[in-house]
């Protein structure tokens, strides 16, 4: 039996998402389509609060 608080507790299907930017390996760095960094975009900012890549990890143990 199911119990009826997680029919509202969890979403019915997961959208996909998108990232409107890409990790430029050779500039370490998120970048727009157009090639400037993504931390230039204030709408980007404001939408995600921070860009994120795995560059950290791949380069630092404790990350």
């Amino acid at each position: 039996m199911r119990p009826f608080t997680l029919n509202y507790a969890f979403p019915r299907a997961l959208t996909a998402a998108t990232t409107p930017y890409r990790f430029d390996e050779s500039r370490q760095l998120n970048v727009l389509p157009d090639g400037s960094p993504a931390v230039s975009d204030p709408d980007l900012l404001l939408a995600a609060g921070t860009t994120v890549s795995t560059a950290g990890s791949k380069a630092h143990f404790d990350d």
